[in-house]
């Protein structure tokens, strides 16, 4: 069993794990570590992992199996599992910012939690910075534990019982992007998740929302779901919910998608930044907490 140092990062959630090497799989009592500090920290950083992608897929794998984008502009040509992030295509070349992927990419500003628009949504992501930014381009991540739990009753009494709507094509009305396809649009239809979200392992509930993905509520008119999305995400982005990741060359950073929101901070598009994803695959709808 290798021997981990962990290092609390942020008292909401967040920690850093050395003593490991990620080109190799860990063991199995090595799993169960990172599972139950996953669990009990949401965000994971492995700092100093210079890892190729198949060696990302892999240890990716240990938590379960994957998923392959829709889209091909943001999947890698050469392993499908791979999600770019990144403002430079496969063949290494900077895409200047009104390129299709650079446009759709930039949406990661927004907060989001990845894959909520799938009927079974992942259950957690792990991102390589093989190239990073040093004038922008910080990861923050929020706890949706504690975002609930400390909800304001205006808001929480406003959203109990209910579901948002989640819809890939939302991203379309936040930004000129290239028009998706009939085979893309099929491939991902809108679909509805409850607000209030149980936790299939730590069985705790956490707000459930994805801004970059909402603008519709189950029993409201569009003005006030909207406004209550607002409210909701002004309160999930205060910072004491919050830690800020300033990547380093060659971090990988896992964090739980059912208990969490993330966005990227800007930076300067002529900068390069290559930071490639990967997604484990939900198995299961969206549980929701008992009204």
């Amino acid at each position: 069993m290798s021997a981990l140092t962990v290092r609390e990062l942020h008292p909401a959630l967040g920690v850093e794990i050395t003593g490991l090497d990620l080109r190799q799989p860990p063991d199995p009592a090595t799993m169960r570590q990172l599972h139950d500090l996953w669990m009990r920290h949401l965000v994971l950083v492995y700092p100093s992992q210079d890892i190729d992608d198949a060696q990302h897929i892999a240890f990716s794998r240990c938590f379960g199996g994957l998923e392959v984008h829709h889209q091909a502009i943001i999947r890698s040509r050469f392993l499908p599992e791979i999600f770019r992030v990144s403002n430079v295509n496969d063949d290494g070349v900077l895409m200047p910012p009104d390129h299709p992927t650079v446009r759709q990419v930039a949406l990661a500003q927004f907060w989001h939690t990845d894959s909520s628009f799938r009927t079974q949504p992942s259950i957690g992501s792990i991102l390589h910075g093989v190239e990073i930014s040093r004038t922008g381009g910080e990861t923050h991540f929020t706890n949706m534990y504690a975002v609930y739990e400390a909800l304001p009753a205006s808001l929480k009494n406003q959203l109990r019982g209910r579901r948002a709507l989640h819809d890939f094509g939302h991203l379309h009305k936040l930004a000129n992007l290239k028009p998706l396809t009939s085979e893309e649009r099929a491939a991902m239809p809108p679909v509805w998740q409850p607000m209030e979200r149980v936790h299939p392992v730590t069985k705790r509930i956490s707000l459930y929302i994805s801004p970059i993905y909402n603008d519709e509520i189950e029993g409201m008119q569009q003005a006030e779901a909207r406004q209550l999305l607002s409210d909701l995400q002004a309160f999930a982005a205060e910072p004491r919910f919050i830690y800020p990741h300033r990547w380093e060359p060659h971090d990988i950073v896992q964090w739980d998608n059912r208990c969490t929101m993330h966005q990227v901070t800007p930076f300067d598009p002529g900068e390069r930044r290559v930071m490639h994803r990967t997604t484990i695959a939900g198995t299961e709808p969206v549980l929701a907490a008992a009204a």
